[in-house]
């Protein structure tokens, strides 16, 4: 497997494949691999010629004061996890090569970008989608995999793409859990033993709140009301936003007609973390 870091070296990389008429699968991440980074490849892997990922800790999509120098990292670890689900090369370039001094150019998706995470976490999806258009710019995928559990960011990236008539399929693998329901993170990491107990009310807001609709409950803010209570009753958490959203545009519903994205964000402790469910009413 290689592990290469420069992008002129990963353009050559590309370029010989491509000229032998092979296809890329291709799997971004910020590293710190858990099983549902390792999920994600597992199903890229059949899927094209190559599986490559990429392991970047992207600054641009990090706020002010967000744990951007403590994120997780273990280049190691990583790479024996990836080479153990079939990985052929990792793209793993520094900060410094990706926004070289005088670097200016970014990517916004409006709107759909607005809301959710978009509004407590200003700027973020500017830098995921101008590091993933970069991504894609220098490796050249023909598919790209990413988790439903970043809801949001698979809507903006595959806005993206349809927008500006990227040359690549923006894929999603359903969100990978816990056996406990805990949706799989590498923020999870964060966790002391009780929050990580607490943070189990994320997922049982979002079932509490399909049963609600299966019961026959039709009102976003009856739903949202119930999801509050849960958590602010829960120790060490603290409500960022609950939302009900259009599964397109993610703008928010106030009846649950059809298909709707019950998406959440919490703190726990000093931890944010996310998830989401669909709900529908038949």
């Amino acid at each position: 497997m290689k592990i290469i870091r420069e992008i002129p070296a990963m353009k050559d990389w590309v370029r010989a494949v491509k000229k032998k008429g092979e296809t890329i699968c291709l799997v971004p991440t910020m590293g710190y691999l858990h099983k549902g980074h390792l999920d994600l490849m597992r199903m890229g892997k059949p899927m094209a010629d190559h599986l490559v990922i990429s392991i970047f800790v992207n600054p641009t999509q990090f706020g002010p004061s967000e744990d951007l120098d403590k994120y997780p990292r273990d280049l190691p670890r990583d790479t024996e996890l990836a080479a153990s689900v079939g990985v052929e090369c990792i793209f793993h370039p520094s900060a410094e090569a990706m926004y070289p001094k005088g670097y200016c150019t970014y990517v916004e998706v409006e709107n759909i970008s607005e809301g959710l995470c978009g509004a407590s976490r200003p700027g973020h999806f500017r830098g995921v989608a101008t590091v993933v258009t970069k991504l894609f710019n220098i490796i050249e995928p023909d598919i790209a995999i990413f988790g439903e559990k970043d809801y949001q960011q698979l809507a903006v990236l595959r806005k993206m793409a349809e927008d500006l008539n990227m040359n690549v399929q923006v894929l999603a693998h359903p969100t990978v859990r816990e056996d406990d329901g805990l949706a799989m993170s590498s923020r999870n990491k964060y966790l002391s033993t009780e929050q990580r107990q607490y943070a189990l009310v994320l997922s049982q807001a979002l079932l509490k709140a399909r049963r609600l609709v299966e019961q026959g409950e039709r009102s976003a803010e009856a739903i949202k009301a119930e999801a509050v209570r849960m958590i602010e009753q829960t120790p060490e958490s603290t409500v960022d936003y609950v939302e009900i959203v259009d599964p397109a545009l993610l703008k928010p519903v106030e009846r649950i007609e059809g298909r709707a994205v019950m998406a959440l964000a919490v703190r726990v402790g000093a931890t944010r973390l996310i998830d989401n469910i669909t709900l529908e009413a038949s």
